[in-house]
């Protein structure tokens, strides 16, 4: 198996759908040796920042001099971005030959008449099979879809990590916020200590009785311990104080205020591990490791006159951090969008919040199934009040937008992260830096 039918293979697994569970991975994962019980994870769960804070804690364990495995999902322009090693992906030749490893166990799965398993279970059990084989110090590993039944959660971490938790995957993980934290929860073991960032009360309660009827040590981070300093389209610097810890001008090259909260769970992530666990961990690690942190996608500006901003922001509290850091960073800016959102997400609350910012907008399709027709999510627009056109082709929307614009006006490209990945490739080879 070569790296392309690798792909293929993992690719054409999408039809098996998504089937929450542990007893189809367990298995798979038990046929291929079980790989993730060779592995020290840190497992981070949460419905926005938890890729954020995925990328931050891997940065921080890198500089501490551990060979760190990153699993994060999903990818914007190369398959490999979903398992590191120390930012470097996963060679091709190493894909293909574990891929086709795995596929092996599965076709064995099938013939004793168990249910094929999904395309996460299948890249899940790669992932793990690669950090395993390398022998990585640690793995940090990010929740595909809700905690409890997601496939990663047959890990037993060092700490587990919960982010801000809202409303999303509704007709999954439930549709109250209580029903959606428990989910999330589920990543919580017994005696293990969790992180979690600051919460609604509805979400707050039942997290901290997860943790009582497991005896999981709970460590909450607080808005009150960061006193931010500077904040420009460069980056952010902010003092942190947790506890007996104090870290002064930390610098992240991230933008959006909340960038700062999912900063602050990730050095207390790596604290735990420092107090719990005693990993050596130094401070000069915590502030080089969040420094050099790149999270592609989210909030990332690739271009100045005109600028040009990414944000895959895909449900109602992802738009709200994206209208804030255009309200904060680009106050006077004529703002020119384009969107192109799936249908099965909270259209409407979305644009609610995104669209009473733009002088125009563009709609366009995403590259899935589920998105909305780019027709469709005009007419929704116009409802609103805002002009603009429906352009399908990705590539000639995104092309419109930046002939429409003046040097000092601000290009928006949101709404998923199926659209920001082609984007992204497609503005490296039109934009001048």
């Amino acid at each position: 198996m070569d790296y392309i039918q690798a792909l293929d293979y993992i690719h054409g697994t999408w039809k098996f759908g998504t089937k929450l569970g542990l007893e189809n991975i367990s298995y798979l994962l038990q046929l291929l040796g079980n790989p993730h019980r060779k592995l020290r994870c840190i497992h981070i769960a949460g419905t926005n920042g938890k890729g954020s804070v995925t990328v931050m804690t891997a940065s921080i364990l890198e500089k501490a001099g551990y060979k760190t495995g990153l699993f994060i999902s999903p990818y914007l322009e190369d398959f490999r971005e979903r398992i590191q090693i120390n930012q470097n992906y996963i060679p091709k030749d190493d894909l293909a030959r574990l891929t086709d490893v795995v596929k092996q166990k599965v076709e064995q799965m099938l013939a004793e008449g168990r249910p094929h398993p999904t395309e996460f279970e299948v890249v899940t059990a790669i992932g793990f099979c690669y950090f395993a084989e390398q022998n990585v110090d640690y793995a940090v590993i990010e929740v595909g879809l809700g905690g409890r039944l997601d496939s990663t959660n047959v890990i037993d971490p060092l700490v587990s990590v919960i982010t801000s938790i809202d409303y999303d995957h509704k007709d999954i993980l439930g549709d109250t916020l209580a029903k959606i934290a428990y989910e999330k929860a589920g990543i919580i073991k017994p005696g293990r200590p969790v992180v979690v960032y600051p919460q609604q009360d509805e979400a707050m309660d039942v997290i901290k009785q997860v943790c009582q009827q497991r005896q999981s040590p709970l460590i909450e981070v607080s808005y009150s311990d960061i006193e931010a300093i500077d904040d420009s389209i460069d980056g952010q610097h902010f003092n942190y104080n947790e506890g007996k810890w104090t870290f002064n001008r930390l610098y992240i090259p991230l933008l959006g205020k909340h960038q700062l909260m999912n900063a602050a769970t990730a050095i207390t992530a790596v604290l735990v591990l420092r107090k719990y666990m005693g990993v050596a961990i130094s401070d000069k690690a915590i502030a080089e490791g969040l420094s050099v942190t790149k999270w592609p996608g989210r909030l990332e500006l690739v271009h100045r006159q005109p600028y040009v901003l990414l944000d895959g922001a895909h449900n109602p509290q992802g738009a709200q951090s994206l209208a804030n850091a255009i309200k904060n960073y680009f106050p006077h800016n004529r703002v020119i969008m384009v969107l192109g959102i799936l249908a099965d997400k909270d259209v409407r609350a979305i644009l609610e919040v995104l669209v009473p910012l733009a002088a125009y907008i563009i709609t366009t399709r995403p590259d899935s199934p589920r998105a909305i027709e780019a027709e469709r999510l005009l007419t929704l627009v116009k409802e609103m009040n805002v002009q603009g056109q429906a352009i399908d082709n990705i590539e000639f929307a995104v092309q419109t937008s930046l002939d429409m614009a003046e040097p000092d006006d601000l290009v928006v490209i949101s709404g998923s992260l199926y659209l920001i990945g082609r984007v992204r490739t497609y503005l490296k080879g039109v934009l001048v830096h």
